[in-house]
């Protein structure tokens, strides 16, 4: 059964994949550098209503990929707030030391890392891969020989999933039955793994000689046929986002909704 990944085209798909790729990952260094809990609250809620209001997916569909954010943020801050240190304590209880400044050092950690999360998932919701390597030969000057063989890797996945699928219902019908213990993993491992790898290393074998028949070389002149270049979306993702982290800093400077302004200092 085919799955249905359809979405609404927004103005974020029609940004330049280069130019929002470089955005995403100045954000990123950005992000290492507020070390204020109060400006990642505010950050953390302008990434999230880009998330859930423009990146043009179902409900649905954004809420189950948002659980993986809930357990980031669960995993990052609680092992930091549980046994972090400092000197406000709250609760003690055998190796578990809960201390006011390990709560707001594992709040800052988690806001981080679902920010991260968040600003990754939009890109990759709202940027085509096919896009992506056009862009980063187009803007970036990536040699073609690289952007076609990650092209043709990308769409060889697909490929590789059926074979995978087809071998197992051809050794389900053989009647192949599957040994228990490391010997039974061991032998279910080597029927799938020499298969595919012997097919795999065929298929990469016609591509490349048909890649080098088609000149996908490091040749200069030559045509694409995407075009990709900036546009007026590429301004107004980077107004949206230069908007997001101008009122993150003033709200959460000027009306901060804890007292503790640098998690590396004591309060």
């Amino acid at each position: 059964m085919a799955i249905d990944f359809s979405y609404k085209e927004t103005w974020l798909h029609k940004t330049n994949p280069s130019l929002k790729l470089i955005i995403i990952g100045l954000l990123f260094i950005q992000l290492l550098m507020i070390h204020n809990p109060n400006i990642l609250i505010n950050y953390m809620v302008g990434t999230l209503l880009l998330y859930l209001f423009f990146t043009g997916h179902p409900w649905k569909r954004l809420f189950i990929i948002a659980i993986p954010f809930l357990l980031i943020f669960l995993a990052s801050s609680t092992s930091m707030i549980f046994f972090g240190q400092g000197e406000g304590t709250w609760m003690k209880w055998g190796l578990v030391h809960i201390t006011e400044e390990s709560f707001f050092r594992g709040l800052h950690l988690g806001l981080r890392g679902i920010i991260f999360a968040a600003l990754g998932v939009i890109f990759a919701l709202t940027t085509r891969p096919v896009y992506l390597f056009y862009s980063l030969m187009q803007q970036l000057k990536l040699k073609p020989k690289y952007a076609y063989s990650f092209m043709a890797a990308i769409r060889l996945i697909p490929i590789m999933i059926e074979e995978m699928q087809t071998l197992h219902y051809a050794l389900k019908v053989r009647g192949v039955q599957a040994e228990k213990g490391i010997r039974g993993f061991y032998k279910k491992l080597k029927s799938y793994a020499i298969p595919l790898l012997s097919q795999s290393i065929r298929r990469a074998y016609r591509i490349a000689v048909a890649m080098e028949a088609k000149r996908f070389s490091n040749h200069t002149n030559r045509t694409y046929f995407y075009k990709l270049g900036f546009s007026r979306f590429d301004v107004l993702l980077m107004g949206c986002l230069l908007t997001i982290i101008c009122l993150a800093y003033y709200t959460g400077i000027q009306h901060p909704y804890f007292s503790i302004t640098d998690v590396r200092h004591n309060s």
